[in-house]
């Protein structure tokens, strides 16, 4: 489910930065910076990357009661959603002389994702059925934030933005079992 909801907005911006810049391949990547060992990533060279720097629980989604869904033949009982949101990092990974090409893309991003702040099926089709809803505003991050932030990320600064994506919703996709409601009867008990 995260790499769907990722992969999705990967996507839609590829296909705006195309649009808008006449590319003929891909800018965007999904990708780690660096690989375990510290070298670079060497897919994320020139490209804005979109990669995971947290998830956190969402702890003012509603929930219904039981986490079960009620039918004409009784509730579906089975494991209650978490509602997870997603902090997305879109970094501009680029060297030298094409520093002003990083602040131009990530200026493009940023307005698209301020244009296209919510993606839902009416407005985005290829939304994974699974998920509802992403909705991504820009997280403000102190100075000693974002030194922390990329002191994880190799102590290398990028010019880069930080989103949450809320309400990504992760469930065990099955139900349970079916627990029937109780029908009265019309017979008199003890008569």
């Amino acid at each position: 489910m995260i790499d769907a909801a990722i992969g999705l907005l990967a996507s839609q911006l590829n296909q705006h930065l195309r649009r808008c810049f006449v590319l003929t391949e891909d800018i965007v990547a999904v990708s780690n910076l660096q690989e375990p060992d510290g070298t670079p990533v060497h897919l994320a060279s020139n490209k804005l990357v979109l990669f995971l720097n947290g998830l956190e629980r969402e702890t003012a989604a509603h929930r219904g009661q039981g986490g079960g869904s009620l039918s004409r033949l009784g509730s579906l009982v089975g494991s209650e959603p978490v509602f997870v949101n997603l902090l997305l990092m879109v970094a501009a990974n680029f060297s030298g002389n094409s520093y002003p090409e990083a602040l131009k893309f990530l200026s493009s991003a940023i307005a698209f994702f301020q244009s296209k702040s919510v993606f839902d099926h009416q407005n985005t089709p290829e939304l994974d059925g699974r998920l509802e809803r992403l909705l991504l505003n820009i997280e403000n991050l102190s100075s000693s934030e974002m030194h922390s932030l990329w002191t994880i990320h190799g102590g290398r600064y990028m010019p880069s933005v930080l989103y949450r994506v809320r309400m990504v919703s992760l469930d065990g996709d099955g139900v349970l079992r079916r627990e029937p409601y109780i029908q009265a009867t019309d017979e008199k008990v003890g008569s």
